[in-house]
């Protein structure tokens, strides 16, 4: 039987505006997926958002939904995780949005590992907004901002989150479709920050500057590149040369930010602040 997705969409909202052979419409079925599976109430859930294509997610989907200024998905989520500590928040964003203009607010949530789930699409460029190279970007890849080539090195978020203090870390590519809600849920169901980076394809602005034949060659590298946890252990440093590690890459248990901030409030008010 087909899942049922129309129950968690806005009606008259769609059709979305991503293009064809965009990834991120998988994105948000997983999405969707992963929180039918977890069986999460819509009025205690919310989703936040900045600015991007994958920013756009909120407006189509029946939740709690902000849709923010760029780059501040994360300040905007930390700050409805402390006033309702009891809902599910979810933050969904590019590469982008995430890790350029809106890094510092990503790092210090994962710093904090305040209890929310941030879902981000990296497909490498910035789309929306002009094409131009994001954190992301291949070394060497064409942008409307590198036209001979990007010289800067590549963020790998995945790291960065756990650099920065993220409990729960994981990656998986719009090609593993059946993988990206799996991640997301058990992410959901992670006491603190919790990030799933999913690499995805954008076959518009980042697509035909690089030259890619089709969006089929571009989901072809997503598959041919990634490699899973259990296999990578596997594989010496030269085989894994330009390949990328895919599922769980990091989980572990640490305090959560609301509830150590909910003792110093106890701890003020004991004292007659």
């Amino acid at each position: 039987m087909a899942f049922d997705y129309d129950k968690y969409l806005r009606p008259g909202k769609l059709p979305h505006i991503w293009c064809p052979g965009c990834g991120h419409g998988i994105a948000m079925k997983g999405l969707i997926r992963a929180i039918d599976a977890c069986g999460l109430e819509k009025n205690n859930t919310a989703i936040v958002s900045g600015i991007g294509c994958a920013s756009r997610l909120p407006g189509y989907v029946d939740f709690n939904t902000l849709h923010t200024a760029h780059g501040r998905g994360a300040a905007f989520a930390t700050g409805v995780k402390m006033a309702k500590p009891e809902m599910t928040v979810i933050v969904v964003g590019g590469d982008g949005d995430g890790t350029a203009i809106g890094g510092n607010h990503f790092i210090h949530a994962c710093r904090r590992n305040i209890d929310m789930t941030y879902v981000i699409f990296n497909n490498s460029i910035y789309g929306m907004t002009g094409g131009q190279f994001s954190p992301c970007t291949p070394t060497g890849a064409l942008a409307s901002t590198t036209v001979y080539g990007n010289p800067d090195p590549t963020f790998d978020i995945s790291k960065l989150a756990i650099g920065a203090g993220a409990t729960f870390v994981a990656r998986t590519t719009s090609f593993h479709a059946t993988q990206i809600d799996k991640l997301i849920a058990e992410g959901i169901q992670h006491k603190g920050m919790a990030v799933i980076e999913v690499l995805d394809d954008c076959p518009t602005t980042y697509g035909r500057r690089n030259k890619f034949r089709s969006v089929i060659d571009m989901m072809k590298k997503l598959k041919d590149n990634a490699v899973p946890v259990a296999a990578a252990a596997k594989m010496t440093a030269e085989q894994l040369e330009g390949k990328f590690l895919t599922g769980v890459l990091f989980k572990e248990e640490r305090p959560e930010y609301t509830e150590q901030y909910a003792k110093v409030i106890a701890k003020a008010k004991a004292k007659g602040a």
